[in-house]
């Protein structure tokens, strides 16, 4: 790719993403080393064989409800994302910017938007969303500025809204592993993301990464099209017509009717009996509204099933990467060694030796962000850290909900380079994750000040509160 018109920044950027996707294994691999790390650092602290083992063996699969409410998540976004009605609100929506600089912004703050309420509807709706763009002849925007704009949703503020895997898995005291809950207690929504530290945060980098995407995006002279990186823009296809009499109900919205009757009516009683913001911190329920949604918006359950097709291979890092992470988190908080003390509790003592109560937001912020490029994964990475920052934070007096918030904010960072959460977005755009990184590594090298400096400012202005059990 020729570079020279680009700024030294946005060069180097671009020759590292294409380093690192020659060379960065796949996250999975860091997963897996992960395990082997803390199974050794086990055993060289005195934890005996068998107790690593069992460990490993037994965390394995303690996450398979959460790992498959991650899942889900993706699942629920994208079907509802690409039902019929919504594309064509898609389209609606594509007419509105006028300058192909408007429209890069346009893309990024509705990217940001619906990642506050689901990550995995605003990869696949902002994707769609410059796709729909790209389409249109009078309007001539760079393909890849716009597409690091849709990718701004999960690369700013996604874990500041409902979609935050931190945040729900404390919230939910079923999904938390039993070494986790001791530490923590339960921490609602309220403590967390409905923090107005944390709406502020979270406010301020929209405002901010709008401000950049307006600085960053090349002039009419120099955009580069989707027509120049060779991606033919259709409309998405229609449903195909039904071909044998067995397919009848497969077609017949009928089906899709009744059952989606029966879930808005089990959602009705939900939201009635419970606040509102009780029941959509149940990953549960927050996954039931997505699907019985997008079941009902696809109108047909071909559509559906179809849509449901095309979500599910964006899901296999989730699946293959969680159960190691349980592992790790079993190791972390249930492989005691000499002194019967685990390595939850020797990671804790070094926050608390390293770190103070005003400056414990920025060394954990540091940290997250750093270990985020390494482990890609907003909940998994969160089993990892909780047992030994959480317990830290408790020892420091620190705010939960705020070390949670930090956590949040710090682990987003990282994403911004990181191309593991930008595939399912690189596939709906047919680009690569070279593309695109340019520009939001102009995001990252803003955004990394703001963050930190933010979490450190903020943090001062909230107290401690003990763990509260279920």
């Amino acid at each position: 790719m020729n570079t020279t018109n680009e700024g030294l920044m946005a060069r180097a950027a671009l020759r590292c993403a294409a380093w690192s996707e020659q060379w960065f294994p796949d996250a999975w691999v860091f997963a897996a080393l992960g395990v082997i790390i803390v199974a050794v650092a086990a055993l060289a602290f005195g934890a005996t064989p068998t107790v690593t083992v069992n460990a490993f063996g037994d965390g394995f699969w303690s996450l398979i409800p959460f790992t498959m409410q991650m899942a889900f998540v993706v699942i629920g976004g994208y079907v509802v994302a690409t039902a019929p009605v919504v594309a064509r609100f898609i389209e609606w929506l594509a007419r509105a910017p006028k300058t192909g600089r408007g429209a890069i912004c346009y893309v990024g703050l509705i990217s940001m938007l619906a990642s506050l309420l689901s990550w995995g509807f605003s990869l696949v709706f902002g994707g769609l969303l410059v796709r729909a763009l790209a389409r249109r002849d009078d309007l001539r925007m760079d393909y890849r500025a716009a597409g690091a704009a849709a990718y701004l949703g999960l690369g700013a503020v996604w874990a500041m809204g409902l979609s935050s895997s931190a945040a729900q898995l404390q919230a939910n005291p079923k999904s938390m592993p039993p070494g986790l809950i001791n530490i923590t207690g339960v921490l609602p929504f309220s403590q967390t993301i409905f923090l107005w530290q944390s709406l502020l945060l979270t406010a301020a980098l929209i405002v901010v990464s709008l401000l950049v995407c307006w600085l960053t995006a090349p002039s009419d002279r120099a955009a580069r099209t989707a027509n120049d990186f060779g991606v033919t823009e259709t409309a998405t296809p229609a449903l195909p017509p039904r071909q044998r009499p067995g397919e009848w109900l497969e077609y017949s919205p009928l089906l899709s009717v009744l059952i989606g009757l029966i879930g808005l009516g089990w959602l009705a009683v939900e939201f009635v009996s419970k606040p509102a913001v009780t029941a959509i911190a149940n990953l549960n329920t927050y996954n039931f509204l997505f699907l019985t949604v997008g079941l009902l918006l696809h109108w047909r359950p071909r559509s559906f099933l179809n849509a449901v097709a095309r979500a599910v291979p964006s899901t296999a890092g989730v699946l293959i990467q969680f159960p190691l992470y349980g592992g790790i988190a079993a190791l972390l908080t249930h492989a005691p060694g000499v002194g019967d003390v685990t390595l939850s509790h020797r990671l804790s003592g070094l926050f608390v030796h390293i770190a103070t109560t005003d400056s414990f937001p920025f060394v954990m912020g540091v940290y997250s962000s750093v270990l985020g490029f390494f482990v890609p994964s907003g909940g998994g990475k969160w089993l990892v850290e909780a047992p030994y920052v959480m317990q830290a934070a408790n020892d420091l007096h620190v705010h939960l909900g705020w070390a949670v918030q930090v956590y949040n904010a710090a682990e987003a960072l990282p994403n911004l380079i990181n191309p593991f959460w930008m595939l399912p977005l690189l596939g709906v755009l047919g680009l690569k994750a070279r593309d695109v990184v340019g520009f939001t590594f102009m995001q990252l090298l803003v955004h990394v000040p703001l963050v930190l400096g933010l979490l450190w400012a903020l943090g001062l202005t909230l107290t401690y509160v003990p763990p509260v059990m279920p």
